[in-house]
């Protein structure tokens, strides 16, 4: 990424969801009037955060995949032999479900819909899903490319695979409806990992990136970036993986985030410099 976009603000105030979506209506009005709309090869806003609360993580959770409901957290681990879904008390890191994916199988993202769970697999092109209530497989359906992050916008399912295409499945029959080429300045924006739907906008971890993407669902267009840079210290960053792992609670408009085989969860504020 530029390093324009990776440079921490030194001033920073509050920015709420609807500002967001403020600048992604303004695009969208653009496009939709009689005025030709500007070539897409501008650069987005970069937005900084204001960290509000951290909670406990286990340091050998390789998270792939996080959603938040009625005060738990889900998470979806990756690594052959050791993938699992687990059930979690936000302000305690306690583990109060856990199940384990057969060895084969390379957990990645996770989508809370309805009363099921949908867990993706990396190249073994199955996902899963998981009763909420038992936590028990009830089902499963197949895809044409691997799987990397999955969210729902309560209408489709939306699925990444590391590439910049986004695809929405029907969630009855998992049938793809639609696909999106997502674009930054006017480029395909590649690797596309972790996915979490935020008030009309996907959010997208990049991978092996300190940013989230926000990405307009109706074209593809990059409305701006989350830049996580200095989330964690330089002496925690030895040890961990990478960013991934966004977690939304539409009711408290909380956002959460942590990474492969992080200490803590980040309950994150988004801001822009003044």
């Amino acid at each position: 990424m530029p390093s324009s976009r990776s440079a921490a603000p030194n001033i920073a105030v509050p920015l709420t969801v609807a500002s967001i979506l403020t600048i992604a209506s303004v695009i969208s009005a653009l496009a939709a009037g009689g005025v030709e709309e500007p070539p897409s090869n501008e650069t987005p806003p970069a937005y900084g955060f204001r960290v509000v609360a951290a909670y406990p993580h286990d340091p050998e959770a390789f998270t792939q995949g996080l959603a938040f409901r009625d005060g738990l957290l889900y998470e979806g681990t990756g690594l052959y032999g050791g993938s699992e879904i687990l059930e979690v008390v936000l302000e305690t890191g306690e583990v109060t479900r856990s199940r384990t994916l057969p060895p084969s199988l390379f957990g990645e993202g996770i989508a809370l819909m309805d009363d099921k769970l949908v867990q993706l697999t990396w190249r073994s092109r199955i996902g899963l899903l998981w009763d909420i209530e038992n936590f028990t497989i009830v089902g499963a359906f197949y895809y044409q490319t691997e799987g990397w992050g999955i969210t729902s916008d309560g209408q489709s399912l939306i699925m990444s695979d590391g590439s910049s295409k986004l695809r929405f499945l029907d969630p009855e029959t998992f049938v793809v409806t639609r696909s999106l080429e997502v674009k930054a300045e006017g480029q395909p924006l590649e690797r596309l990992n972790e996915l979490e739907y935020v008030e009309g906008l996907i959010y997208a971890n990049v991978w092996k990136t300190d940013e989230i993407a926000i990405i307009s669902p109706e074209d593809g267009e990059l409305v701006g970036w989350i830049d996580l840079a200095g989330l964690l210290s330089e002496e925690e960053r030895q040890n961990v993986g990478v960013l991934n792992g966004i977690a939304y609670d539409p009711g408290s408009e909380r956002l959460f985030v942590t990474g492969k085989l992080w200490p803590r969860i980040f309950e994150i504020e988004v801001v822009e410099p003044v």
